[in-house]
């Protein structure tokens, strides 16, 4: 036999694709996917549950007095103060979105579109700092506004990150200084 006609012999056909063993994968996977997804809406429903003790959010007042800061960013968030890993979801706080931030003498009024709104009232805050993460989200040194206020018998840090990182030390003072205030006032009377 020839050369030309050895080779020829040896050759196969190539292989052919199993395909129900690949569908078979495929739906596998989907279905592990999927699994996964519905065991994190669970915790995350659960942890709303453990939460149910936080009270209702206030509505910000009708006339809550003229803006001494306004700026729109991004909500990431809200924690256990103190504790940057420790996301409280209960009415929505746990909800990322766009936000507009209004601080008034009043307090702060937070307005989330698509999400829960909420106000803190002026007695209730307690401090602002920058800081570079909350809950799922890290930023560079500094690139975080973490306010912290009482809310019931709990202190929240919440975060924001303005569309304009460079307003963030503005509203630090300006918190810090209504702090301050509130707290001299309340230790007078």
């Amino acid at each position: 036999m020839t050369p030309v006609l050895l080779l020829a012999a040896e050759k196969e056909s190539a292989q052919v694709t199993d395909w129900a063993a690949r569908i078979g994968w495929v739906v596998g996977l989907a279905l592990f996917v999927a699994l996964v997804y519905w065991l994190m809406r669970e915790g995350w429903k659960w942890r709303g549950t453990l939460q149910g003790d936080l009270p209702e959010l206030p509505a910000a007042p009708d006339d809550p007095g003229p803006a001494h800061l306004t700026t729109s960013g991004r909500y990431h968030g809200s924690t256990t103060a103190g504790q940057w890993l420790d996301r409280i979801v209960a009415h929505g706080l746990g909800t990322r979105s766009r936000a507009e931030l209004t601080l008034t003498d009043a307090g702060l009024d937070v307005v989330r579109p698509g999400a829960t709104d909420f106000f803190v009232p002026a007695a209730q805050l307690r401090e602002a700092r920058l800081d570079k993460g909350i809950a799922g989200k890290v930023l560079t040194e500094g690139g975080l506004l973490v306010v912290t206020w009482a809310h019931g018998d709990r202190l929240i840090d919440s975060g924001f990150r303005s569309d304009h990182a460079a307003e963030h030390h503005a509203w630090v003072e300006a918190i810090n200084s209504m702090t301050t205030t509130t707290t001299r006032e309340g230790a007078e009377r």
